[in-house]
């Protein structure tokens, strides 16, 4: 049932909250299991990820600085080296060629300057993509924006229930076919990842926000475009919320960030919590990454960003 007054924000939705069945039992991405049956409370969400422009307001009134434009501590990174200390962040470079999928590296590399303002370094400003959304944001980022818009990030059910549109159970967030009657429904790779990309040169990376249709909930890029940050630490899977519960999980949350560090982080980064992401990006493609679904999750250190990932808010009632 939507509430009596409007919505608190401008240009979000209301999401009447239920039960559903969380997670999926996909074999090649097994923490997405086991399938759990959860409930969650009514909110509000923002329509789309947050924008840059939506950003750059943020930035210019409460004159926020990002970890990306911040140099890193070297007794926190003793592994790291001196140009990985700069400030920087993480962007996706393809590769000329077929390559190994299994080592990330082939495809990623930290830049020198890049930034939520210069998405793909030095020499590339976002003053042309006000309406795409903002990557290159880490947890302490999202987490200081929804403050100041007095909002908060979701949690990890709840971003899975509203992706889901009411379609509970469904494969994506749009149905069952990922391209119903050959039309894209949302901006993911076309092609062979990481070297072969057919879309237009403007549109291999992000996208506008509302460039496809919106879900069952009037949400638009809950798949593709950009993942997007939730406040639940990770977990490998779903077990521990249901072990935590003594029925169906209601309004479900990880709060301890003990049980989401990695041991396998390269460049000493296992000290650092992680969170999951949601809702895959504009690089999952069918031979890799197929994480453009609603069950689809990932860990993502909460100091790292990266050029594909962005977030949205919510406002509980």
């Amino acid at each position: 049932m939507t509430p009596s007054s409007g919505p608190p924000h401008k240009k979000m939705r209301w999401i009447p909250g239920g039960t559903f069945r969380m997670g999926s039992e996909v074999r090649e991405y097994p923490e997405e299991g086991p399938i759990n049956v959860a409930s969650v409370d009514g909110f509000w969400m923002d329509e789309t990820p947050v924008t840059v422009g939506e950003f750059r307001r943020f930035v210019k009134a409460s004159g926020y600085t990002t970890m990306a434009e911040r140099p890193l501590d070297p007794a926190e990174y003793p592994r790291f080296s001196p140009q990985q200390l700069l400030a920087g962040s993480i962007v996706f470079t393809p590769t000329p060629g077929p390559t190994d999928l299994t080592t990330w590296t082939n495809w990623w590399r930290f830049i020198a300057g890049a930034s939520w303002a210069c998405p793909e370094g030095p020499g590339v400003d976002t003053y042309g993509r006000d309406s795409h959304p903002v990557v290159h944001v880490c947890w302490e980022d999202v987490a200081a924006y929804a403050v100041w818009v007095g909002k908060e990030i979701p949690t990890e059910a709840e971003w899975e229930f509203a992706a889901r549109g009411g379609l509970d159970g469904a494969l994506y967030t749009w149905g069952e076919e990922f391209m119903p009657d050959g039309k894209p429904m949302a901006n993911t790779w076309i092609g062979e990842f990481p070297w072969q990309n057919l879309k237009p040169p403007k549109q291999r990376r992000t996208t506008r926000v509302r460039s496809f249709p919106a879900n069952g909930y009037g949400l638009y890029d809950m798949a593709g475009n950009v993942w997007e940050w939730t406040s639940d630490f990770y977990r490998t899977d779903h077990g521990e919320v249901a072990a935590h519960a003594c029925c169906m999980p209601v309004n479900p949350r990880i709060d301890d960030p003990s049980g989401s560090y990695s041991e396998q982080e390269e460049q000493g980064g296992a000290h650092i919590p992680r969170r999951v992401i949601k809702g895959g990006s504009h690089l999952c493609a069918e031979n890799y990454c197929q994480r453009y679904r609603p069950a689809a999750r990932q860990a993502q250190q909460v100091e790292s960003s990266m050029s594909h990932i962005g977030f949205r808010c919510i406002v509980r009632a």
